[in-house]
């Protein structure tokens, strides 16, 4: 799956100078070079990519099926915490991830996922962590990675550290040509199976001449066939603090996209705002929300009002599910209405039983008419 492209299928001989000879091919993916089908676009039933893998706050996918994304920001901008929000989406969608990892280690992933409230067992059945210590074409690297994409068959593979990754393997971060062979010897093969791959990337120090380019050469940005995003950090994130970066869209090779965002003066649209607060080292909450025409935060008022009314002297203690059950409508939309409240200190939120998250009414929200 991973080998050369001169080590596969046959190729076409002349035996005579007058005729060609097909040599048969042996068993394996078809040629890429022969001809493509093009019938469904022609008949009508093609259908366009759709982002499907991890969710805004209003149920919009982040990342394209079988396509190669990247996420870039400053340092400590918020980037692994962005991927692991939708590593425990897919999660307790029932999928599997895989996450390869040049710079962490398991602790701090996997401690990330638990602060978030990912299932302990989804994560034990459904979640494979990698950290290599030396290049994919040693040893049995090549089959120990194709085994743990045909055991989990994942939705989602985030890699972080790609500039150490390519390090590792004694290729130079600048060079478009190192850039374009590391995805054809990592990513594409991965996103061949049918995952979303998203790099975990740097953005050069210059604000004003980084433009959409992450740190590297620019086959960074023309090798991607899905989205790339960019997070510009406006407040820090850390233990203890709610940190918040704006999500822009700097690519979007399907389209699907940026009719979901908003338009920026920047040239970039502006699609999410993330926004990560941390209660202490094993408890945050993520939330990503959909963008405004007026720049301010996304209110949904109404619904914040039902959830006032759900809390106030309850019967039994109010986790997520209880006052989904009461106020109901889009799941998204209700996320979003208690995370205003928990922001605007209307409401209180604290660990309960099993891990999960009980919310306590601390003052009652009024909708103020317009």
């Amino acid at each position: 799956m991973w080998d050369d492209w001169e080590e596969g299928p046959g190729q076409l001989v002349t035996p005579e100078p007058t005729r060609l000879a097909v040599v048969p091919q042996p068993a394996g993916p078809p040629p890429t070079w022969r001809p493509r089908d093009l019938e469904d676009v022609l008949d009508g039933t093609y259908t366009p990519p759709v982002p499907t893998v991890g969710r805004r706050q209003d149920g919009i996918g982040l990342f394209y099926a079988g396509r190669m994304h990247s996420i870039v920001g400053e340092s400590e901008g918020g980037k692994t915490w962005f991927a692991l929000m939708a590593v425990a989406s897919e999660l307790a969608a029932g999928n599997a991830v895989v996450f390869i990892d040049f710079e962490d280690d398991a602790p701090g992933v996997v401690g990330r996922l638990l602060a978030m409230g990912a299932d302990r067992q989804h994560i034990r059945d459904r979640f494979a962590y990698i950290r290599p210590e030396d290049p994919l074409t040693i040893g049995f690297n090549r089959q120990e990675i194709a085994q743990a994409m045909h055991d989990l068959r994942p939705t989602f593979v985030p890699i972080d550290g790609v500039t150490e990754g390519m390090a590792m393997h004694g290729m130079e971060l600048k060079d478009n040509t190192d850039v374009a062979k590391f995805g054809r010897m990592l990513l594409r093969p991965i996103a061949e199976l049918g995952a979303a791959v998203a790099t975990l990337d740097h953005v050069v120090k210059d604000k004003e001449g980084r433009g959409r380019y992450a740190i590297g050469g620019v086959h960074k940005l023309n090798g991607i066939n899905g989205a790339m995003y960019i997070l510009e950090n406006r407040t820090p994130f850390g233990v203890g603090l709610t940190g918040r970066s704006t999500v822009r869209i700097a690519k979007d090779r399907p389209g699907q996209l940026r009719r979901h965002a908003l338009p920026h003066s920047s040239g970039l649209h502006w699609f999410a705002d993330f926004v990560l607060k941390s209660h202490d080292e094993t408890f945050a909450e993520a939330s990503l929300y959909p963008p405004v025409e007026d720049d301010g935060p996304f209110r949904p008022t109404a619904v914040m009002k039902k959830v006032s009314d759900a809390l106030t002297n309850p019967k039994e203690p109010m986790t997520v599910r209880a006052i989904e059950a009461r106020v109901g409508g889009n799941k998204g939309v209700l996320a979003a209405a208690i995370a205003c409240l928990v922001d605007e200190g209307y409401v209180e939120v604290a660990p309960g039983p099993n891990r999960s998250k009980v919310h306590t009414l601390l003052k009652p929200f009024e909708e103020v008419p317009e």
